[in-house]
């Protein structure tokens, strides 16, 4: 589990411009009140690292990862965010 200094960083930078994935995102920290571990971390920062557009073509399925960004911890918390 991440400390509650990196959680509280990650949630700042899961801040986006768009309400829709603002929602989806929100609803995966409120599944995980104790915390999240390391590994859906990793996935969460580097999904942030996409725009707000694609970010939402991976949560409506419109596309799937690809490149740098296919990896487990990706698809893990894409499958969450999904869900």
């Amino acid at each position: 589990m991440i400390d509650e200094r990196a959680l509280s960083k990650l949630r700042w930078r899961c801040r986006r411009g768009l309400l829709e994935n603002d929602i989806l995102i929100e609803r995966f920290f409120n599944r995980h009140p104790d915390g999240i571990s390391v590994s859906l971390a990793d996935g969460m920062t580097m999904l942030m690292d996409l725009s707000d557009n694609d970010l939402l073509d991976l949560l409506l399925r419109r596309k799937e990862p690809s490149g740098e960004i296919d990896t487990a911890a990706v698809r893990e918390v894409l499958a969450e965010l999904r869900t």
